[in-house]
């Protein structure tokens, strides 16, 4: 699997996998894959869309890319923030 294939994949309106997004992310945000990859990725995701499950596959990879903070001592949380990639 590389990022080539992906992107091509997805400017071919196919669906990513799970595997192939996680694959994505975890490069990504670990500096292995370029800027330039991710606005192509990102490109094609824009003109293309994605599917409820590629959302919520990508959603994941990225939720788990970083630090979680447990809140459940805490009862009900509700949180409005805005999600930032930041390389390691």
């Amino acid at each position: 699997m590389n990022i080539g294939q992906i992107i091509a994949k997805k400017r071919d309106k196919q669906a990513l996998s799970k595997e192939e997004i996680e694959y994505f992310v975890t490069n990504y945000t670990s500096g292995v894959i370029p800027d330039y990859q991710a606005a192509a990725l990102t490109m094609a995701i824009y003109i293309n869309g994605m599917n409820e499950e590629e959302t919520t596959n990508l959603t994941l990879a990225m939720a788990n890319s970083g630090d979680i903070l447990d809140l459940s001592d805490l009862g009900i949380v509700v949180d409005k923030h805005s999600t930032r990639w930041n390389r390691r």
